[in-house]
């Protein structure tokens, strides 16, 4: 019982860090393979829209791994979620309570906080900026960089290359950038 106690805690990053840091030479010494996410949905469009566009013309039946891996990922947060959910709220620093609190957001009991994300929130403009403009300049930016944060900040790196250095830096600064000038600005709505 206290395993299972242990494991519905969320990790120490000195057990999660390592943990996915092993994923890459896993992922390399096991099948040659390298870590990332984002190629999925070139994969998926490969399946679904054989066209006559370039991109998507290559043997994608090779990279099924990487689907598999990704549905892997969906039904693991949707097991953990359920399995081992921890029903209190989750623990803010008093800091950001306050500053969140002039944002409209109040309600901490979801990992996401549900005052912005949920299909209510979606038609209205602060969320049709947050979630479908966002989604869409991620999505960009993620093909943009070739590759998306985990491609590049995981596997890159560890590989030391130094595009992936470069891209790795660009979504920290980006990321800094949005969370502290344009997102304080767009929940004020």
């Amino acid at each position: 019982m206290k395993l299972l106690e242990w494991l519905s805690q969320p990790w120490p990053w000195w057990v999660a860090g390592p943990l996915i840091g092993l994923t890459v030479p896993a992922l390399l010494i096991i099948g040659n393979k390298t870590f990332g996410i984002s190629s999925s949905m070139r994969h998926l469009c490969a399946i679904c829209l054989p066209t006559k566009i370039s991109y998507f013309q290559y043997d994608w039946k090779k990279e099924i791994w990487n689907l598999f891996f990704v549905v892997g990922i969906i039904f693991g947060g949707i097991i953990s979620s359920t399995l081992l959910n921890d029903p209190n709220p989750v623990q803010l620093n008093p800091a950001l309570v306050k500053e969140l609190h002039q944002y409209g957001i109040n309600n901490y009991t979801q990992l996401i906080p549900i005052d912005i994300f949920n299909w209510q929130a979606l038609l209205s403009v602060k969320g049709f900026i947050l979630m479908i403009v966002g989604g869409f300049l991620v999505g960009f930016g993620t093909r943009y960089a070739g590759g998306c944060t985990s491609g590049h900040s995981i596997t890159g790196l560890s590989n030391l290359q130094w595009p992936s250095l470069v891209a790795t830096i660009c979504f920290m600064v980006g990321g800094f950038i949005a969370a502290n000038l344009f997102l304080p600005f767009i929940l004020k709505f």
